[in-house]
């Protein structure tokens, strides 16, 4: 019997399930049952919940570049939001696993050439000890290619809204994406200015394209 990562109590998996080779869950049901998967119309950009299919408004007003669109897979409510602390804070690497499935799925039915992860500063780095967004494409059986690196800078979780968009470049690139079409994957999409700014050092390397999968979608 498998532990859930997160309350260690059983899992459950059907018998029929097992013997068919079938991963048993990495969550209980009631550890499951606390995340509400984003489902319903929505930002065709970045995964905002909307009345009607569409573009929000955030997403019209930022400046274009090469970035295409986000997919995020849940929203981030209190219990996703002590999940990802627990996971990026913590150092619980293991939780990545908790997202593997749904990120390999979703990443399936996408077309990109390269897999990138939003990089962490060296001091970042030692700190927590790994980068989240490593951990969840290599924990999905992925493999990220080296086509970034980052500056010092100070973290995103203590800035507002507006000095979250306002961030100057943090990233630059190291390795050749010319003509690649990118497919960048992370735990959290805010306001867009991160993957933006992931973005535009994405073509500075040369990348044709941006999209991306993040874990949860912050915000309204």
């Amino acid at each position: 019997m498998k532990r859930c990562l997160l309350c260690e109590n059983d899992t459950a998996i059907q018998s029929w399930r097992a013997f068919f080779g079938a991963k048993p869950p990495t969550l209980c049901e009631s550890c499951t049952s606390q995340f509400e998967k984003l489902s319903g119309p929505s930002c065709n950009v970045c995964s905002r919940t909307m009345d009607q299919t569409g573009i929000c408004p955030d997403c019209a007003a930022w400046e274009k570049n090469i970035f295409l669109s986000n997919q995020s897979l849940y929203r981030y409510n209190d219990a996703m939001q002590d999940l990802i602390a627990r996971f990026k804070y913590r150092g619980d690497y293991a939780l990545a696993d908790i997202f593997a499935e749904d990120i390999r799925k979703v990443a399936k039915k996408m077309s990109y050439d390269l897999i990138c992860a939003v990089p962490l500063s060296p001091s970042r780095l030692i700190e927590r000890r790994f980068n989240q967004s490593e951990a969840l494409i290599e924990m999905a059986g992925l493999t990220p290619a080296p086509l970034l690196a980052r500056h010092e800078s100070d973290k995103q979780s203590k800035k507002s809204r507006a000095e979250r968009i306002g961030t100057e470049q943090t990233f630059y690139p190291i390795g050749d994406a010319k003509g690649k079409s990118i497919l960048v994957i992370d735990d959290i999409y805010t306001t867009g200015a991160t993957i933006r700014l992931v973005a535009d050092a994405l073509d500075g390397a040369g990348a044709s394209s941006v999209k991306s999968i993040t874990v949860a979608r912050s915000g309204s």
